[in-house]
């Protein structure tokens, strides 16, 4: 099958006319290049109907339109239109004809084109998009066809598109035995005499295996061919090593002549797992030190670029995660290609509701009739890849442990171990979302137990006030754990959302039960990992979240005031804010806590808490840490009181103020890795020194700035060049970091300046932050510096010496 990217040359407008009798292009359509996202170009606003869900952004009706004149060859090709991704509720139509139509967003699919195909003239291929019902996620979604479209054109006896499917059935020192599996059809009206022929490459380009099988195909018969292959030497995949291999298959007449030809790329890894080893990978135990993300990419919105997800992926390694949870729906292709290159294990994850909707007009209204199709469309996707080790049937699924609830994730469990029997399955299960009308009794219940302990009960009918102490007693409740019985009765691993004081009681009531931590607070890291290294069947933990995204507005953002943060946070707050990485790759405090109880970070870290707040409560969700920045640049804060919390392996940290100790204190293990000073914030020097039985293992300095007077534009480096080149496939982004800095190259990061970019009109720019609460639009070509940074992301290319970045006090840089 020839596959070649069909992004080019679209028309775009926001459709408000459903009901027109003669379709048209108008004027002012605008000529784009796919991927797309339509939701990010509309700026936001506090009147959205879809709140804090979307940050504030609306969905809408939209129409793309592709022209195009079809080759005379097609005539006795199969011709046919790959959609990756459109978001949501997709239509397609050729020349007015009704083709194909995908309701959910998230998954691939394929529309025909021959019985509509006019020769000799220009075609039109319009996808209409139906985004315009609000709410209908509860996080950004972003809008339109924002991924990768192609074109597959194939002979009538062809192997299928994504029917090549390659399995490790063995591994030896010696050894590998793979199965490979390939879909053959033959639509052609006479029988076929057919030569399967396949080719594996190691990682070098040599030729590891061959194998050659002849078949007959009769007219319309459709056939699976199995062939085993024998690998010497293997190259096993893992993420140590991630290992890709080739497989090349042609489907040739016995002539020699090809019919149609298939390429991927495969790792050769196997999976085991029990309570005892717990997953393991090679033979080799591993735990998941996972982040859960959403799929947008920052200031760019949810069009899903090869570069934005190598470039996450990569920075979520570096920070030290080995796993990816895609939260909450099937992973982008793209993704699945970095994590395997990378060697990052994937949970990829169907959906986030079944039939009992959570937004008014999400994919529960479409899920009954459409689960299996996009179960079997996600795992086809995935089948090839070696870094997806697990399948999620759902997220939070209310009801996962009712009756009816446990048989449909018996049918998605089944489903997805008939289609691919070498990975496991699993469900981010949330026990008190599972408990539905049992809440009540948990509540009575946890209130007794407060008041025979002489503990004030306060509002019993506040479930949210009550979890905020007392979750540890909530998931354990007896309630929780008959649902838990019919809600992983098909699992073979049980996903545990917050639910990490039935780690050790379940391993014991249930000792077959392998566990995972789906889904957790970041400040309870410590004492997860604590669990998860101590307990044999619990496999990893994925925190909330490894990256920032936008939506879900608020619930990391710490506040001092009703409305500034949490999840009463009002506009402008457009971002999460929990992401252990913020929206444009910034490593936060947190992430450097993270790595150091993971054991892979020696230095200690310092983090600042906000000293203009000193004394006040901080008002904040169960996944903020702390309001602390890594700074010790506070301007008007001269010899006002300021909190220092230093993260810090080892046991025992120092914190020395300008030559001067304030102290050695216990660390590590025994604090839960966090220690804290409270001294006067002068501008100076903070060191901080990590001790382990009086030895020095690690320190860190933090230096006060300076006035900014200088504005430095870096270019990142293009992480996946060498990849691109040797797939002949051009840059797609480029990334510029915009920095304040002082006479001595240091980050001024309490300067707050406004930032306007000037490019031609046909260059695109995203243009953003960190911030939680951006002032302008991504698109507009404004920003405002945060924490004294910003960010630039050009689209395509753009002539040396046509962009200048320019600050407000007069600064600027040409590029």
């Amino acid at each position: 099958m020839q596959k070649i990217r069909w992004n080019d040359n679209w028309k775009f407008w926001a459709d408000k006319d459903a009901f027109a009798l003669i379709w048209n292009i108008p004027d002012n359509a605008q000529d784009i290049t796919l991927p797309h996202d339509a939701m990010i170009a509309d700026k936001p606003h506090p009147d959205s109907p879809n709140r804090t869900s979307t940050g504030f952004r609306d969905g809408d009706c939209y129409t793309y339109v592709k022209l195009f004149t079809p080759e005379e060859s097609w005539r006795d090709q199969i011709v046919q239109v790959y959609f990756e991704g459109v978001y949501m509720n997709a239509m397609v139509y050729l020349n007015g004809q009704f083709i194909a139509k995908n309701p959910y967003g998230y998954t691939g699919f394929t529309a025909p084109l021959n019985s509509y195909l006019k020769f000799g003239e220009v075609n039109e291929l319009r996808v209409l998009v139906r985004n315009g019902a609000m709410n209908n996620s509860r996080w950004y979604s972003g809008s339109g066809i924002y991924r990768d479209v192609w074109l597959q054109t194939s002979g009538l006896t062809r192997i299928v598109p994504q029917g090549v499917q390659v399995r490790t059935e063995e591994i030896r020192d010696d050894a590998a035995v793979l199965k490979i599996t390939a879909e053959i059809e033959n639509r052609s009206t006479q029988p076929a005499e057919l030569v399967l022929e396949t080719v594996l490459k190691d990682p070098a380009g040599v030729r590891a295996g061959r194998e050659k099988t002849s078949l007959r195909l009769t007219a319309g018969e459709q056939r699976t061919l199995v062939q085993r292959i024998l690998v010497e030497a293997p190259k096993c995949w893992s993420e140590e090593q991630p290992a890709l291999y080739a497989i090349e298959t042609m489907l040739c007449t016995p002539a020699g002549e090809e019919l149609d030809a298939d390429d991927d790329r495969f790792g050769i890894r196997n999976l085991s797992l029990d309570s005892k080893k717990g997953l393991q990978v090679n033979g080799q135990t591993v735990k998941l030190r996972g982040a859960c993300i959403h799929h947008d990419s920052g200031i760019i919105g949810a069009a899903t670029y090869e570069d934005a997800q190598y470039r996450q992926v990569l920075l979520l390694k570096k920070a030290g995660f080995n796993a990816i949870r895609m939260s909450h729906h099937p992973m982008a292709e793209a993704m699945l290609r970095a994590c395997d290159e990378l060697g990052v294990y994937v949970m990829d994850e169907l959906t986030d509701m079944w039939n009992r909707m959570k937004s008014n007009y999400d994919y529960g209204l479409y899920f009954n009739e459409w689960w299996e199709k996009d179960t079997e469309a996600m795992v086809r996707k995935d089948f090839n890849h070696p870094c997806v080790v697990l399948y999620s049937i759902g997220n939070e699924i209310p009801e996962i442990g009712m009756d009816a609830g446990s048989a449909t994730a018996h049918a998605i469990s089944a489903k997805l171990h008939a289609l691919d029997e070498t990975r496991y399955t699993t469900a981010g299960i949330n026990g008190v979302f599972a408990a539905g009308d049992s809440v009540p009794v948990i509540m009575a219940d946890v209130a007794s137990g407060m008041a025979q302990r002489g503990e004030e009960v306060g509002n019993v009918n506040d479930f949210l006030t009550m979890a905020d102490d007392h979750m540890d007693e909530i998931v354990v409740h007896r309630c929780i754990s008959e649902r838990l019985e019919k809600a992983c009765a098909s699992l073979d691993v049980a996903g545990y959302n917050y639910m990490t004081a039935r780690y050790e009681p379940d391993g014991k009531n249930y000792p077959n039960r392998v566990i995972v931590g789906s889904e957790t607070y970041p400040p309870e890291i410590a004492r997860n990992w604590g669990e998860i290294t101590r307990l044999s069947h619990v496999i990893g933990d994925f925190t909330w979240t490894g990256w920032d995204y936008i939506g879900e507005a608020g619930v990391g953002i710490p506040g001092y005031h009703f409305g500034e943060g949490g999840f009463g946070a009002q506009f402008p707050a457009q971002l999460a804010y929990c992401g252990d990485i913020d929206l444009t790759g910034m490593r936060r405090p947190a992430s450097y806590y993270r790595e150091i109880v993971f054991g892979l970070r020696k230095d200690p870290y310092i983090a600042v808490q906000n000293p203009y707040h000193y004394g006040e409560p901080v008002m904040k969700t169960p996944w903020v840490i702390s309001d602390a920045t890594h700074s010790w640049t506070f301007k008007d804060c001269e010899e006002k009181p300021v909190i220092v919390e230093v993260y810090a392996p080892g046991d025992e940290v120092e914190l020395i103020q300008d030559g001067v100790s304030l102290g050695r204190k216990p660390a590590g293990k025994e604090t839960g890795f966090i220690t804290t000073y409270e001294t006067t914030y002068r501008k100076g020097t903070l060191k901080a020194i990590a001790y382990e039985k009086g030895d020095v293992i690690g320190q860190q300095e933090l230096m006060s700035a300076g006035d900014a007077v200088t504005l430095v534009v870096k270019k990142e480096p293009w992480y996946r060049e060498k990849a691109a080149q040797a797939e002949g496939a051009a840059q797609q982004l480029t990334y510029y970091s915009i920095e304040l800095l002082d006479e001595n190259g240091k980050l001024v990061t309490d300067a707050e300046r406004e930032i306007t970019v000037t490019a031609p009109e046909n260059v695109q720019v995203a243009l953003g932050s960190g911030d939680p609460k951006p002032a302008h639009n991504y698109n507009e070509r404004v920003t405002d510096t945060f924490g004294g940074r910003a960010q630039m992301i050009i689209v395509g290319t753009a002539p040396k010496g046509c962009i200048r970045v320019t600050a407000e006090d007069g600064l600027e840089v040409e590029i």
